[in-house]
């Protein structure tokens, strides 16, 4: 390809992972559909997350992540899309035309429809604001699988991993593949953020020390990491563990710099863009799906938001789907950090599976969730599972049936 080369697909989407190659299978055949990632291979994070888990609610099936990852690429090539791997999307040119940089050369591609799935990352370690030195032997969960999975590598013999999240679970997994035991982990809140089966099978299955209300505060070591400095935030007491590798896990973030770079409307919570039921964005033509919008639920979540929004993307393409002008956005009352999706129209479908996504800074274990528009109550329910931190939570779409079009914004919270 030259420099002024121009691919016109009815459909670009961009990233390979579940979202983007679940919603490139269901477009394709219906439409010319083109995905762009920037990885040597497709699939996302699950490539190199050499467990089981995955596939449950999309597939029906439970299958290790680089597994997953190939069917959901085969299932994508086998229904016509074109995947591009190695391109790196550069920048916007126009309102759905975007530059890309690739072993083929330099393009642009123009399309009628654009679908963003970049999904989130891990907020490394200088993220966190943690002091101390820099030495080798730092980690993030991606990272970490990546070193091991794909290039065979040693983290080192003894881990302490930061966080209590699902992700933190397999990065201890990881690990002990690769040899090296997790001596601590740590979580800042009374209880790890995981749910109570992994934790319990954490413990006495693979025989990790967890430590609640603890932080660490220091990264200790020269060349090499030799240890980390933790405070029991109860007390503010501190010690030393002895460790030469240290894994940051969770504290997601979406991967956003695309949506920002087009000027799109962003929601403030998530910190992705902000979208309708109908994933939707600010500009038209152009979706979102996946963790770029609720940073971060699951792996086959994140694929039913790619099946969902390629019907949307159809209407789009034959001239219907239309916004509703009359948005009301969704807010996020304290402890709860972010809802998505964060805009309501008239006429819109239920969002995915049908749910709000949320997300908890504490924990509740009865929650009883509270809508308010204009100062009055719109509804309430209780719900019979827990609002924790470190996972999605979830409310039935029903909750929204009383906000009026007319008014001002819904806020969402927890009695």
């Amino acid at each position: 390809m030259t420099a002024t080369s121009v691919l016109r697909p009815d459909v670009v989407v961009v990233g390979g992972g579940p979202a983007g190659l679940t919603a490139a299978a269901a477009l394709a055949g219906r439409a010319d559909v083109l995905v762009l990632d920037r990885e040597r291979a497709t699939g996302g994070i699950p490539r190199h997350s050499d467990h089981t888990g995955y596939g449950l609610r999309d597939l029906r099936r439970v299958m290790t992540g680089p597994a997953y990852a190939r069917r959901l690429t085969d299932r994508a090539l086998r229904a016509g899309a074109a995947l591009h791997t190695e391109a790196t999307v550069t920048g916007w040119t126009g309102e759905r035309t975007l530059a890309v940089t690739s072993p083929r050369g330099r393009y642009e591609v123009e399309a009628k429809a654009v679908v963003l799935a970049t999904g989130a990352r891990e907020r490394p370690r200088p993220a966190r604001l943690v002091p101390g030195d820099r030495p080798a032997g730092v980690y993030t969960t991606g990272q970490l699988q990546n070193l091991v999975h794909l290039h065979h590598g040693s983290p080192g013999t003894r881990a302490v991993v930061v966080g209590g999240e699902l992700v933190s679970w397999s990065a201890v997994v990881t690990l002990r593949e690769a040899g090296c035991a997790t001596v601590l982990l740590t979580t800042e809140h009374p209880s790890p953020e995981s749910y109570a089966a992994f934790n319990a099978a954490g413990r006495t299955v693979l025989g990790v020390p967890v430590a609640t209300r603890t932080r660490v505060v220091r990264v200790v070591g020269k060349g090499r990491v030799s240890g980390v400095e933790v405070e029991d935030t109860a007390t503010g007491r501190r010690r030393t563990v002895d460790c030469d590798c240290v894994v940051f896990t969770g504290d997601w973030i979406p991967d956003h710099e695309l949506a920002r770079s087009a000027g799109l409307a962003m929601d403030a919570g998530t910190r992705g863009p902000l979208v309708d039921t109908a994933l939707r964005t600010s500009r038209p033509g152009v979706f979102a799906a996946g963790n770029l919008l609720h940073p971060v639920d699951t792996a086959d979540i994140a694929a039913l938001d790619g099946r969902f929004v390629a019907d949307r993307v159809l209407d789009h393409l034959a001239g219907g789907g239309a916004a509703d002008p009359r948005g009301v956005p969704l807010v996020a009352d304290a402890p709860l950090r972010w809802v998505a999706p964060g805009l309501l129209r008239p006429g819109d479908p239920a969002p995915p599976r049908g749910r709000l996504l949320l997300w908890t800074d504490e924990l509740v274990r009865v929650p009883r969730v509270v809508l308010t528009q204009d100062g009055r109550e719109l509804s309430h329910r209780t719900l019979p599972w827990p609002a924790s931190p470190g996972r999605v939570f979830r409310v039935p779409w029903s909750v929204v049936r009383r906000v009026r079009p007319g008014g001002g914004p819904v806020h969402v919270g927890l009695a």
